[in-house]
């Protein structure tokens, strides 16, 4: 068959992989980011109810990334070995459980500890989902799939939001509400794990959906691209490439911004005014549906005039000057406007950001490079929330730690101009 004639076919293909795979994928993120944040919500009522102020809070919703940060390795090593698909149903009834298991948290250790274990449970889940989309998607398709998927995020915030303040006024069976939160938003995640099993394919070649024709064109597509790969050489790169740090500075600087917010905004609302919870959910919706818009036209714009540090430079700048506006505002629709736009622009930044790895390094060494930058900036995670939480306990309120934090995301941001990229990019 000429490449004339199987260009169509290939198109095909990806359409199909697109509507398979990508929504059922999607909802997955959506629910392991709603487990991530939901205790945003969750300390609304625990706060009184178990004792933990504002510092004790923020260390433990931080704490998460810290677990997440130090299992991301050996959960990938498990993965390598037994199969993304296999490894992703596990690990998400691992941590559907570890969730629901937030219910006994009776002080400030054992909030830490279940934290910590939720981290440690999810770290495998993000690699693995990468790792499942590059064993189905050509090259030329895998970048708008991973967009794609991502956007997974800030939507779940949208989604996440009035769910999770809905929940805040559930009282049975002698439980306390934020109980029922945390069961309620647990269940998913053991229940969709055992779905993978029945609903995914390891790969093209055991998919029954895929016409014969159509499985043997993308095998033989994957098979091309693995061959053409690296292997061994130019692993040490990873680690030793001054970019590669560069670029772990600028998602440390993103994370912080993201979390930082999206771990503190509920309780930033409730302080503002008397919103019922439900109401705080859905305000909290609003800057989650900016940062999704935001995600996807940066990423187009970038991609369509081939740039990358710039976008990721402004946006981060822009984050920086939202986060600010929140800082010095004391109305709501000021500090919702402020928060739509650092979330926005943390998350505008993610398109151009994850661009630039592929474009310093090739085959293992990117692979390993994106591994490296990945667990390094995720511990933004474990330091934003902390900062803020530690701010307010030290008489510094919200306007202090959202302040650092501007900081750090305006810098690391702006590190990126630092990175060097193949002039191909």
């Amino acid at each position: 068959m000429t490449l004339a004639a199987t260009i169509p076919i290939e198109n095909k293909v990806v359409r199909k992989l697109m509507w398979r795979l990508l929504p059922f994928l999607f909802l997955l993120y959506i629910i392991a980011y709603l487990d991530r944040t939901n205790v945003s919500f969750a300390f609304l009522q625990m706060r009184s109810q178990l004792g933990l102020n504002d510092r004790t809070y923020g260390l433990g919703a931080g704490v998460f990334f810290a677990g997440y940060f130090l299992f991301q390795l050996p959960s990938n090593l498990i993965l390598a070995r037994v199969g993304a698909r296999r490894w992703i149903a596990g690990i998400m009834m691992l941590w559907g459980l570890v969730s629901a298991a937030m219910i006994f948290a009776t002080g400030p250790r054992s909030f830490y500890l279940l934290r910590f274990l939720l981290g440690a449970a999810e770290a495998g889940f993000f690699p693995g989902m990468i790792l499942y989309l590059k064993s189905w998607f050509p090259a030329s398709a895998r970048g708008r799939a991973v967009a794609l998927f991502m956007t997974a995020a800030p939507l779940s915030g949208v989604i996440g939001g009035p769910i999770s303040g809905a929940l805040l006024g559930v009282h049975w069976s002698g439980l306390r509400a934020w109980q029922w939160l945390f069961i309620m938003e647990g269940i998913p995640a053991i229940v969709f794990g055992a779905v993978v099993m029945l609903v995914l394919s390891e790969g093209p070649e055991t998919a029954g959906w895929l016409a014969d024709e159509e499985r043997r064109l993308l095998a033989g597509i994957l098979a091309a691209e693995r061959e053409a790969s690296p292997t061994s050489p130019g692993l040490k790169t990873a680690f030793t490439h001054p970019g590669v740090w560069i670029l772990c500075a600028v998602y440390f600087g993103l994370n912080c911004c993201v979390y930082g917010i999206t771990l503190w905004l509920p309780s930033v609302i409730k302080g503002l005014a008397g919103f019922s919870n439900f109401t705080i959910g859905l305000l909290t919706a609003l800057p989650n549906l900016a940062a999704a818009i935001a995600m996807v036209l940066v990423g187009l714009h970038s991609d369509r005039s081939g740039e990358r540090r710039w976008h990721t430079t402004t946006a981060g700048i822009a984050g920086s000057v939202g986060l600010i506006t929140m800082a010095y505002s004391h109305s709501t629709f000021l500090v919702l406007f402020g928060a739509s736009l650092a979330i926005a622009g943390a998350y505008g930044m993610d398109g151009p950001f994850w661009a630039m790895p592929a474009s310093m390094l090739t085959g293992t060494a990117a692979a390993a490079g994106i591994a490296v930058i990945n667990s390094v900036g995720n511990l933004g995670g474990f330091f934003g929330p902390y900062i803020i939480g530690l701010a307010r306990t030290e008489g510094a309120g919200f306007r202090g730690g959202m302040s650092l934090i501007a900081i750090i995301l305006a810098v690391s941001g702006s590190l990126a101009l630092a990175v060097r990229i193949r002039k191909t990019e």
